[in-house]
């Protein structure tokens, strides 16, 4: 291990080394999904964030090298992210065996919860780069910039995805590509905005299927 490395505390080694294992088990997830999808857009959609993702294992690898950690160190951690990845992997294989026509719904779910931790570990290393000093502050910062945005998209974007999906499956007017996408949402505010519209949008939609009124959702009328 090169002088920098021993200086990286425990704690942001376990952080990097999770966020190596997130962004590889992310390569798998998102190979999956692909497979799982049915709306061409959403295909599209996965494909680029697959491009991005085997991108963002390069920019973490660059860490890795810039700080002399080594890319194939385990910890519990570690392996706990790599289980965690596997079993999302086994679930959009289970639903394409067994189930589907459910199985767009479920890869967007796993994608997800892949993208939740995903963005998470890139937040903590942003915030790392702010206290770090030196090469660790320059490797650190440098890789966050590049991918920040991205992983802003990959989570909001999927959220918004998931979202429509399942409303769709439930007979709501759905929107295909979601809002986030149309307005390009990269910003936990846009999200809460764009999320907002959207209740408000459907309870003007129930309203309108509650009075019978002309040009209603594709919702009927049902108990619920």
């Amino acid at each position: 291990m090169s002088p920098v490395g021993k200086s990286v505390s425990k704690e942001i080694r376990e952080l990097l080394l999770q966020a190596l294992e997130t962004e590889l088990g992310g390569v798998e997830v998102y190979n999956t999904a692909i497979r799982c999808a049915r709306n061409q857009d959403l295909k599209k959609e996965w494909s680029e964030y697959l491009d991005q993702t085997e991108h963002h294992v390069e920019v973490v690898h660059g860490i890795f090298e810039a700080l002399g950690l080594d890319t194939e160190q385990t910890s519990p951690g570690r392996e706990i992210v790599r289980a965690k990845g596997k079993s999302l992997v086994s679930a959009m294989e289970k639903a394409l065996a067994e189930a589907p026509e459910s199985a767009q719904i479920l890869a967007a779910e796993c994608v997800v919860d892949a993208e939740t931790k995903d963005h998470m570990n890139w937040q903590l290393i942003g915030a790392v780069s702010q206290i770090a000093t030196g090469e660790a502050k320059k490797a650190l910062k440098e890789a966050y910039d590049e991918v920040e945005d991205e992983e802003d998209e990959h989570l909001y974007h999927s959220k918004g995805w998931c979202r429509e999906l399942w409303l769709d499956s439930l007979g709501f007017e759905a929107k295909l590509p979601p809002p986030e996408e149309e307005k390009d949402v990269k910003t936990a505010r846009g999200e809460a905005q764009t999320e907002e519209r959207r209740k408000a949008a459907l309870k003007k939609s129930a309203r309108k299927v509650s009075r019978g009124a002309p040009g209603r959702s594709r919702v009927t009328q049902r108990s619920v």
